[in-house]
């Protein structure tokens, strides 16, 4: 057998002339390549692991590019990558940053069509790809990859659903590992499973109701059985769903048995799995999702009534295995599907349930409609908990945590709040929680925990009222939610020079103090910030409210732009939020 060397694979074409002995040795390669770099850098551990053997298939069988991939979610395409011209990324540390962690047309505009990191859109766009191919006359395959707890989703039974009626060629890989980032949730997760132990023979199949032909592969970590597979569905002339069952981080022992914490992770030690740069012993440093967790476990204990929802990301907003087993039935699980659990959100809130929503910001873009429609006309008060804010959140360009701001706090009736710290963020949630008049959204700070006793905590947040921290004169500094502190340096600095600015904790981003921000009108500059895009942000309000005012007023915040791989520090530079930039833009405002 002809040795392999990975970097001789530039594209799909150099391994379709292997024999399977060769196609096996080089999918070891590959596991082993990718063990070597998600070790040292992080990244999607298990889906990739688990996806290496029919990634190699389906560029083996199928004639891609001209035969069509779409991938969801496209965590799972770390393997993808490694054969269509991008093997150096994985086998060469120094190249280890060149390629982001999702499909990206920037990167390969013929094998990656979408830059895709939310889930359950596989089918919708595949779909799209094959009527387009049936109008133009084409003969292409398309070829939808679906899996990783992603099929429960909406859109996916939505594209399901459509796809069985193109009556052409429209082929459905479903990659069954058993799991989603933690444990599938949904009866259709019992279909798959009986599928599966039955080895694809029981009935009723939910494929075959939605009107596809059907085919089931059990070693779905096999070579010969994939290819054989894929072989016989290629050119087909109808919808068809291959349905395979692979093992999730197959090849890395502790991935095999701790699949949810292996989902995704930081660099760790490739042997025992323990995560490298680690805090010592005793000096673990806070995170809010931890403080959430713990906090709202003791109020669950003493409030039967309190209920955590989340949308297949417990271990994301501070919910392992074993804090959703101190919780019990009240812990919520409905799967990779906001707009379920926003709906569901606002039933448990109309029959008096505490329902609190625990979401990724990212994320909630896909339960808009059910925020205006199911939460905010209905006035139910349901409370959500948004996390990974900010520039200082997700640095994916599918994954960023800094439009939430202009998307929530713009929806009528939806009380949203921007805590700065620690206490400030416990005061709002308990708030939050025991009020029972309106809809409420608790930001939770982006980056670092500040723990600030200094600050004013209210008993009621129903109504703007803002937290005059320094009362000044000529200069206002308004900073928003973890950015306060951006302003509270740029106030001391203008201090030691002699000014005496006017700081402002705003509290709320939704609706306006008006009787703060009137006694602001004579002044020089006013300067807000806030962790969010200025485009129809929270500045902006204050912006058209002082609109005729004499004072002048300048939004600080982030572009309106899908920043990818970023660095927070360079774009808090660039955006001018450096405490020093802000003062300097204060001074130069002064009028003489």
């Amino acid at each position: 057998m002809k040795e392999i060397n990975l970097n001789d694979i530039n594209s799909p074409a150099d391994i379709r002339k292997m024999s399977i002995e060769e196609l096996t040795a080089l999918a070891a390669q590959m596991r082993s390549a990718l063990m070597r770099k998600l070790s040292a850098r992080g990244g999607h551990v298990g889906p990739n692991l688990g996806m290496v053997e029919a990634t190699i298939a389906l560029h083996y069988v199928f004639n891609t590019p001209e035969d069509k991939i779409v991938f969801d979610v496209s965590h799972q395409t770390y393997p993808h990558k490694m054969l269509t011209g991008r093997m150096k990324a994985f086998t060469a540390p120094e190249h280890y940053r060149d390629v982001t962690g999702f499909t990206n047309p920037d990167e390969s505009p013929l094998y990656d069509l979408f830059s895709i990191g939310h889930t359950s859109t596989s089918l919708a766009l595949a779909s799209g790809i094959a009527k387009a191919r049936d109008i133009e006359g084409g003969k292409e395959n398309v070829i939808a990859v679906i899996g990783d707890g992603s099929l429960g989703g909406g859109e996916a039974l939505e594209g399901l659903n459509y796809g069985a009626t193109l009556g052409s060629n429209f082929i459905v890989v479903v990659n069954d590992n058993d799991m989603s980032i933690a444990e599938n949730h949904g009866g259709l997760y019992a279909d798959l499973r009986l599928l599966r132990h039955t080895n694809g023979t029981a009935e009723p199949n939910i494929f075959r109701s939605f009107g596809y032909s059907y085919r089931y592969v059990h070693y779905g970590n096999d070579l010969r059985s994939l290819i054989e597979a894929f072989q016989a569905v290629r050119d087909i002339d109808h919808p068809v769903v291959v349905h395979i069952n692979t093992m999730k981080g197959l090849g890395l022992k502790v991935a095999e048995a701790d699949k949810e914490s292996f989902h995704y992770t930081g660099p760790f030690d490739l042997q025992s799995g323990s995560p490298l740069n680690e805090a010592p012993a005793g000096c673990e440093p806070e995170d809010y999702t931890d403080i959430f967790a713990n906090h709202i476990l003791s109020r669950m204990a003493s409030d039967k009534r309190i209920a955590v929802l989340t949308a297949g990301t417990p271990g994301a907003v501070g919910f392992p295995p074993a804090r959703r087993r101190e919780a019990g039935k009240r812990f919520i699980d409905v799967g990779i599907a906001e707009q379920m659990a926003v709906g569901m959100t606002a039933g448990l809130a109309k029959e008096g349930v505490r329902p609190v929503f625990a979401v990724v910001s990212t994320f909630l873009q896909r339960a808009y409609d059910q925020l205006s429609q199911d939460v905010a006309i209905n006035r139910q008060p349901a409370v959500f908990e948004i996390f990974h804010t900010g520039v200082f959140g997700m640095t994916d360009a599918t994954h960023l945590g800094f439009f939430d701001i202009s998307m929530i706090s713009n929806i009528p009736g939806i009380l949203f709040l921007a805590p700065t710290c620690k206490q400030e963020y416990l005061a709002m949630t308990d708030w939050a929680i025991n009020q029972t008049s309106q809809p409420v959204v608790v930001r939770t700070p982006g980056g670092a925990v500040v723990s600030d006793e200094t600050r004013e905590l209210l008993s009621d947040y129903s109504t703007p009222s803002y937290e005059v921290v320094k009362k000044g004169e000529r200069i206002a500094l308004i900073g928003a939610g973890n950015f306060f502190y951006q302003m509270a340096a740029a106030a001391d600095l203008l201090e030691k020079e002699g000014y005496t600015p006017t700081l402002i904790n705003p509290r709320c981003l939704s609706s306006l103090d008006t009787e703060t921000l009137d006694k602001l009108r004579d002044y020089d500059i006013v300067i807000t910030a806030e962790d969010g895009v200025v485009d129809g942000g929270f500045g902006q309000k204050v912006a058209a409210y002082l609109g005729e005012a004499k004072t002048g007023v300048l939004t600080l915040g982030l572009p309106k732009e899908f920043l990818n791989g970023y660095k927070a520090a360079d774009i808090m530079k660039q955006c001018g939020l450096e405490p020093n930039q802000i003062a300097d833009a204060a001074k130069a405002a002064l009028r003489q």
